[in-house]
């Protein structure tokens, strides 16, 4: 099992706008899906495969356990109604939204209660987000290692988590990066839109592309078809050595989310 390159987000799409967006994303060869119970779209998510018609072998699915359902008599069962939304007996990834230390539940707990997710077959690979290095060590110890399949984490060309990305990608953790346009705003960078330029490409294309050649999966969402399309051609450009240089210099600590009561003590 792995984790694919490139899916398709859902963060903060809601009602028929999250259903056209997975539609629209589905008709056009997307094949992995992100969601989260906190998104509160997962209905709409499982309508939306269900009415494209794609088989579900064929699709693979992420949701996310909320903070308020970690403490172990209740994760499995909010998985449960997860699955009864999306209209599937099992999620191919499930993850741990937020690490939300002194929330009242300790990480050995929730991340017990993940692993019993995926040994009664209701998640295929399971993995954490949001985690900073020591917590995701202190995961590795719970489940084994090379039972965390991924950690997804905020990273763009503003935020380039360089010290997290290289312990994950030491200890075979796939990197998944979210937010990797940060918002929009690296949009109108100048940089990217040389590049961008440089390759007949546009500045989004360009981001996700530099994500991908150091070796993280994507999750990128639109409302828009056409951008939904344009997305997909990331996969193909390559940037050269010239550019990931020019793009690595871009860092400037710009984290866009990390609520206070959620995150952790970042690297």
């Amino acid at each position: 099992m792995s984790i694919p390159s490139f899916g398709l987000g859902t963060f903060r799409l809601t009602g028929q706008t999250v259903i056209d967006s997975v539609k629209a994303a589905l008709e056009l060869g997307y094949r992995v899906i992100d969601t989260a119970q906190i998104y509160k779209n997962e209905g709409e998510v499982g309508q939306a495969i269900a009415e494209s018609g794609v088989p579900r072998s064929e699709l693979f699915i992420t949701t996310k356990i909320w903070v308020e359902n970690y403490a172990a008599d209740k994760l499995v069962p909010s998985l449960r109604e997860s699955l009864a939304k999306l209209r599937t007996d099992h999620v191919d990834l499930l993850l741990i939204h937020w690490p939300a230390p002194g929330n009242g539940v300790e990480l050995r707990e929730y991340m017990t209660a993940l692993a019993q997710a995926k040994q009664l077959g209701l998640a295929r690979q399971i993995g954490v987000s949001n985690f900073n290095i020591d917590l995701t060590r202190q995961a590795i110890e719970v489940v084994g290692k090379g039972e965390i399949a991924t950690n997804q984490v905020e990273l763009s060309p503003y935020l380039q988590n360089r010290k997290l990305a290289a312990f994950l990608q030491e200890q075979g953790i796939t990197v998944t990066s979210y937010m990797t346009l940060a918002y929009g705003k690296v949009l109108n960078d100048p940089v990217l839109t040389a590049i961008a330029s440089k390759h007949k490409a546009t500045v989004a294309q360009v981001a996700l592309a530099w994500a991908l050649q150091l070796g993280y999966a994507v999750i990128p969402s639109s409302t828009k078809r056409e951008n939904l399309a344009s997305n997909l051609l990331a996969q193909s450009l390559r940037l050269d050595a010239e550019d990931m240089a020019q793009i690595a210099t871009l860092e400037r600590n710009g984290r866009e989310v990390s609520p206070a009561n959620l995150a952790p003590a970042w690297d």
